[in-house]
């Protein structure tokens, strides 16, 4: 692993950063709320963390949310079969589970799956992006083993400005986007649609592995979606806000294997999230912050030879009661409320079809001169599985020159899913909670050419949910979920940014070894399931004064598609062009070529990947 860490490093040095370099341009730190819950900027943050914005998604022509979350340090993407189809992401080798994400603060996903459908999430309403890396079970509960995701929806600024996108390229696809944000005086508001298409491709050609069938037509996918935002602040400092974000659809993909037919299937999906936030100062030195919603995931499943559908429909209702006080300069102290219910609806058979969990949670953050520190516990009471109690303790120390070194310890845990638990064939009522503990090492430091950081952590994860084949019982003769007794997760994230010859680079790698450790195991020293061990990303842009041109290399190394290691992936490479030129006042016409080689290969068995693209987008704003 460390010869793999050492040579990965050189290499990362030797490509990225240069022998002689443009003077860096000063820009300020972004702010970030999602990693201590309170807004701080990323350079004061004692977590790893990454922000995309606005800008950044725009720049990169992205057009879905893998598009731009493989390119974060400890990310990995797992799609089966393109554009719309199930997409998976797995956060420094923790399972696809073990990401929390939020949409304007309201937890998302589905309670039976336990992930959330990436793929049907509209780019075109996202603002930014927050991306915290490490467990964040002290602040968030469940589920927050690998790390916390925040998607922030379209935000209003201080005056009128409309916005609007046309797009159109391979596969028949086309996207078209619009709207509006604005103030008028005490009230904020932000509304936006959006409708896209595409004709696909073959998405699984495997009657082994995967879908368990061949079939070679192409698979479509279509999207209409769209967010709002509405606020209001009243004469006594009282800030109201309701937003929501909603996207419905259909995707066709090929799976189910019947031995006298083959089952192409078509899902119509929902996912709809609503909430509301409250937020005061009832005393000097003290802010409240009341906030709520739901977040509901529906699919309908169609199985067009003989017209059956099945249905899963899940439903969470979560609230949040949030005090921070300022205790005095640099120090703040936070304490605080969740709650959280999920109901399951589905013609599939549950057991139990609800389940709660109630929280409470405390912060302290304190900077003691050149010396930050943090230290977070929580206490979870959920329904089915009792009391977890987890925590956060961090230090970070800025040096004269600017060299910044943090050091960090991290308690989570997660709830089965009801999936897990209960799903005919592949459930099991007695699995355990996971849960893991974690160390991380950091340093950081911004350079007159740039800035470089580096983070080293190790994760251990008691009792690991996955699928096992050889976990034979009455009710599951061909395997099912079962726990791992033990997994560790060593790894190193390095990111490096500056500027040569008007070109501005951005680049990561990320080296990890996810073992399974489970005693008496025949598994036991293999690679978890999915996880790539190596990943790299490098993002070049060149402004040519009128217009701007780019690329984005992307690679990672080989992978296995089961728990005993015998279905290996290899790893591939790819290439991406952009360009973009103003065409007349406020219009912007931009181009991508995605995968300019046509590599061909698989993140999971039996499922393709897209070969050479393009995408031509005339984009207005003001």
């Amino acid at each position: 692993m460390y010869q793999k860490i050492n040579a990965g490093a050189l290499a990362l040095v030797s490509v990225v950063v240069p022998q002689l370099v443009n003077a860096a341009t000063e820009v300020s730190p972004p702010m970030v709320v999602t990693a201590t819950r309170t807004a701080q900027t990323v350079d004061e943050t004692l977590a790893s963390v990454s922000v995309v914005t606005r800008d950044d998604i725009e720049r990169l022509q992205a057009n879905s949310l893998d598009d731009i979350l493989k390119r974060l340090p400890g990310v990995s993407i797992v799609n089966n079969g393109g554009k719309g189809k199930q997409t998976s992401v797995f956060m420094r080798g923790t399972e696809s589970d073990h990401v929390l994400v939020l949409i304007d603060g309201v937890k998302v996903g589905s309670a039976t799956l336990g992930s959330t459908a990436y793929q049907f999430l509209p780019v075109d309403s996202i603002e930014r992006i927050e991306v915290v890396r490490g467990p964040r079970s002290a602040l968030y509960g469940s589920d927050a083993i690998g790390g916390v995701i925040q998607i922030f929806t379209r935000q209003t600024g201080n005056v009128f400005r409309p916005f609007f996108s046309i797009s159109a390229g391979s596969h028949d696809s086309h996207l078209v986007s619009g709207g509006f944000s604005g103030k008028n005086g005490d009230t904020w508001y932000a509304l936006n649609g959006s409708h896209e298409e595409t004709g696909g491709f073959n998405s699984c050609d495997s009657t082994v592995t995967g879908c368990y069938t061949k079939e070679s037509d192409s698979d479509s996918y279509r999207n209409e979606s769209g967010s709002f935002r509405l606020g209001h602040r009243f004469a006594d400092a009282v800030d109201v806000e309701v937003h929501g974000l909603y996207s419905e659809g259909d995707t066709h993909f090929d799976g189910g294997y019947s031995p006298f037919f083959f089952v192409p299937n078509e899902t119509d999906f929902i996912q709809q999230v609503v909430g509301g936030k409250v937020s005061f100062s009832p005393a000097k030195n003290w802010d409240v912050k009341l906030s709520g919603g739901q977040s509901r995931d529906r699919s309908s499943n169609r199985q067009s030879f003989d017209g059956s559908i099945s249905y899963f429909n899940t439903k969470r209702d979560s609230f949040s009661w949030q005090n921070d006080f300022a205790v005095s300069e640099g120090h703040i102290l936070t304490l605080g409320y969740d709650y959280q219910d999920d109901k399951v609806d589905s013609d599939t058979t549950y057991t139990e079809t609800t389940r709660s969990n109630e929280g409470l949670f405390g912060q302290y953050k304190g900077e003691f001169g050149r010396h930050d520190i943090l230290i977070a516990l929580r206490t979870d009471d959920n329904e089915q599985f009792g009391n977890h109690g987890t925590g956060n303790i961090g230090w970070g120390y800025t040096f004269d020159d600017g060299l910044r070194i943090t050091a960090s310890f991290g308690k989570a845990f997660k709830a089965p899913t009801f999936n897990e638990l209960y799903f005919p064939g592949y459930g099991d009522s007695d699995l355990d909670p996971e849960r893991s503990e974690t160390y991380e090492l950091g340093f950081s430091r911004n350079e007159s050419w740039g800035d470089w950081n580096v983070s080293v952590f190790e994760t251990e994860v008691d009792d690991l949910i996955a699928y096992d084949p050889m976990h034979i019982t009455p009710s599951l003769p061909f395997g099912g979920a079962n726990n791992i007794s033990k997994a560790r997760i060593r790894g190193v994230e390095m990111g490096v940014s500056t500027q040569i010859s008007g070109w501005n680079l951005n680049s990561s790698l990320t080296l990890i070894d996810p073992e399974n450790r489970e005693s008496g195991s025949t598994n036991k020293g293999n690679v978890l399931a999915r996880r790539a061990e190596q990943s790299f990303n490098l993002d070049a842009d060149h402004d040519l004064g009128k217009g701007r041109v780019g690329f984005t290399l992307f690679a990672e190394g080989r992978r296995f598609d089961d728990v005993a290691n015998t279905r290996r992936l290899g790893g591939y490479a790819t290439l991406d062009l952009r360009a973009e030129y103003p065409i007349c006042q406020n219009w912007l016409l931009q181009g991508k070529v995605a995968n300019l080689f046509g590599k061909e290969y698989r993140m999971a068995s039996g499922y393709n990947t897209d070969g050479t693209t393009a995408m031509l987008t005339v984009r207005y704003q003001p």
